[in-house]
């Protein structure tokens, strides 16, 4: 199992001279203006480095994958033409496969969610099986394409699924679509802000996949979603290195550590939506997930990724 989420994670002049005249009558001398002082030069504000641009999508084929097929309804009759016309149709950022291994989505660069992505993700079957999913409500905080919704609507009696951006609630409904799945409610909520007026985010387990290490105020989150959470979490985040530099923040009332992260903002895909994030220690978010109740956990995983720390916890009350 940890090979298989391990794996998941592997998976830019010359001026001109006025022409000489005759000479003229010597003018009396004029006496010189006085000097005005220069003003003291101001320092030059700091310059601010320009959020990176996303990376040009790479030329992918549109078939002969053999890892990770899967039968996708509303894929597998299209012909080749219509497929790359739905591919087109959206900004994705990952792809999975369909039964005769052509290409649904896109990569996102050479090295970034550049093979098929797995439905169902090996971290959802490990859920299902810890906190089985029949007949029960979801809630998917960040649910991004919408690879990891079908696989909670295929297993789930209801879903809901958010995404602080718009495009990939489109996208969410678009894939689930495709995969014929019962539909989940997908809505743009972006988890810096309260949740929409009116909205019972009432929830027995909760999918917290890849968004919590993209917050400002991670601990206040947290703290806001879990009442509305009856059983258990499933948290994937990425954590501050032991030996990070600390910082202090206060949340709740009282101080909690973390490390700055700067964030790409609105435009980057994988990026959080403001300018920083505060990456919480691993001990911790084991403290206050108890504190929420929590009190059964299980350390699934923690290993080092590209960008730091990364761990999976399942924890239930």
């Amino acid at each position: 199992m940890l090979r298989a989420i391990a794996n998941i994670f592997r998976r830019d002049d010359t001026v001109g001279v006025a022409a000489e005249g005759p000479a003229s009558p010597t003018a009396p001398p004029v006496a010189a203006a006085p000097e005005v002082p220069v003003a003291p030069e101001v320092p030059a504000a700091p310059e601010v480095p320009a959020a990176p641009e996303a990376p040009a999508a790479p030329v992918a084929p549109l078939g002969g994958y053999d890892e990770g097929r899967v039968h996708i309804p509303g894929v597998e009759s299209l012909p080749d033409e219509e497929l790359q016309r739905l591919n087109a149709l959206l900004p994705w950022a990952a792809f999975v496969v369909d039964s005769r291994g052509r290409r649904f989505g896109a990569p996102y660069s050479a090295n970034k969610r550049n093979v098929p992505q797995l439905v169902p993700d090996p971290r959802i079957v490990e859920l299902d099986r810890r906190m089985p999913l029949a007949g029960r409500t979801v809630l998917e905080i960040g649910c991004f394409e919408g690879i990891h919704t079908t696989a909670l609507a295929e297993r789930a009696g209801r879903v809901l699924a958010c995404d602080s951006r718009i495009e990939n609630v489109v996208k969410t409904i678009v894939r689930c679509a495709m995969f014929g799945v019962p539909a989940p409610h997908v809505f743009r909520w972006d988890a810096e802000e309260t949740p929409p007026p009116g909205m019972d985010l009432g929830c027995d387990v909760l999918h917290h996949v890849g968004v919590l290490y993209h917050l400002t105020d991670p601990v206040g989150h947290l703290r806001s979603i879990a009442p509305l959470v009856r059983d258990g979490i499933m948290l994937d985040t990425q954590v501050a290195p032991e030996d990070a530099a600390v910082r202090e923040y206060e949340s709740g009332g009282r101080l909690w550590r973390y490390m700055h992260y700067r964030e790409a903002g609105r435009e980057a895909p994988f990026a959080g939506m403001l300018d920083h994030a505060k990456w919480l220690f691993r001990e911790d978010l084991v403290a206050l997930l108890r504190e929420l109740g929590f009190n059964d956990l299980h350390e699934e995983s923690l290993f080092q990724s590209r960008n730091g720390p990364r761990w999976l916890v399942y924890a239930r009350r």
